[in-house]
């Protein structure tokens, strides 16, 4: 019985304080005894699907879940300030005979830029992972932006263009990265190059599916004005309709950026270089402090790309378009 068959009752015949308040109490009761049923069955979905992906070697999860804890006893450092040490590649007295070792051997990591003066092993990999990141995103925004007036169905010149079009995108963005990072490293070796191919192929498709509906949208008028006095179709493209989509796809292509300096960082964890497979060996080898030193790194630079790309927005986009969504 629904809110509404109840309404419908009420009004149908007249009922007592008494009858209300029973039919609401059952009502109510049979929402609860559906939605038990519901969470009953869904949590026996869960249990069995990851028994059964347990039971099929794809984990071990059962097995391994008294082990979590174990892994937060090694990654939490008995010195915090190991941490610290790690970041920045500092010396650090503790470790096996008071001498370091690998886990805490911090000053191997420096990279003498000019006398004593050196960048840190860990901001130099930083630095190249959002550059990865930074050329994959240009690479797709370059390519997305005439693609995207291509599959456009008010811009397209074509139909089958338009379908063509559309269908390079589907394919550029249906293989996950890490896919594409693995067979460029097949053939170009591990590195950074795999990685920017792989990210910058997939920004195109995904860049280019939002750009397209954006040009979709626009106005009209101007395109229309603009063929009154037979402009060519590359003239409307751009005096007509991209001074109408280029803001949105500014701030599109920057969001797309912080996404791309997560993409880069899991590529970099299976040989696509940059912070991510410093990070990979790591967690392998059981170093908590520099694991911790990562972590940290990666966080803080997340944090500084996302406010940087939210004031780059604004100044383009324009404070009201902010004020608009809230």
């Amino acid at each position: 019985m629904t809110i509404a068959d109840t309404q419908l009752k009420m009004q149908s015949a007249p009922q007592s304080a008494r009858d209300i308040g029973d039919a609401w109490s059952k009502m109510v009761a049979k929402r609860r005894l559906y939605t038990g049923i519901g969470l009953v069955v869904l949590l026996v979905a869960f249990v069995s699907s990851v028994r059964f992906a347990d039971e099929n070697n794809a984990g071990h999860f059962f097995d391994r879940l008294p082990h979590l804890f174990d892994f937060l006893s090694w990654l939490i450092p008995k010195d915090w300030s190991d941490v610290y040490r790690a970041l920045f590649d500092l010396a650090s007295p503790n470790g096996a005979n008071g001498a370091g070792g690998e886990e805490f051997n911090f000053p191997l990591g420096r990279i003498y830029v000019w006398g004593d003066f050196y960048i840190p092993e860990y901001f130099e990999l930083m630095i190249i992972t959002i550059n990865v990141a930074l050329v994959s995103t240009i690479i797709g925004f370059v390519f997305a932006v005439p693609l995207s007036f291509f599959a456009a169905r008010n811009m397209s010149p074509s139909n089958p263009v338009r379908l063509v079009t559309k269908r390079i995108m589907e394919f550029l963005r249906a293989f996950p990265e890490i896919v594409i990072a693995g067979l460029f490293s097949a053939i170009l070796s591990i590195g950074p190059i795999a990685a920017i191919i792989a990210v910058g192929l997939h920004t195109i498709g995904a860049l280019g599916k939002l750009f397209y509906e954006v040009v979709e949208n626009i106005d009209m008028k101007p395109d229309e004005g603009m063929r009154a006095v037979g402009a060519s179709w590359t003239e409307r493209a751009r005096f007509a309709a991209l001074p109408q989509v280029l803001p949105n796809f500014m701030s599109y292509a920057l969001l797309r950026l912080e996404i791309n300096v997560r993409a880069s960082t899991i590529i970099g964890a299976v040989g696509g270089g940059g912070i991510g497979e410093e990070l990979k060996l790591s967690i392998s080898r059981g170093f908590g402090a520099k694991t911790l030193a990562l972590v940290l790194l990666l966080f803080l630079t997340i944090i500084a790309v996302d406010q940087f790309s939210a004031w780059l927005r604004r100044r383009l986009v324009g404070e009201h378009a902010f004020l608009l969504q809230h």
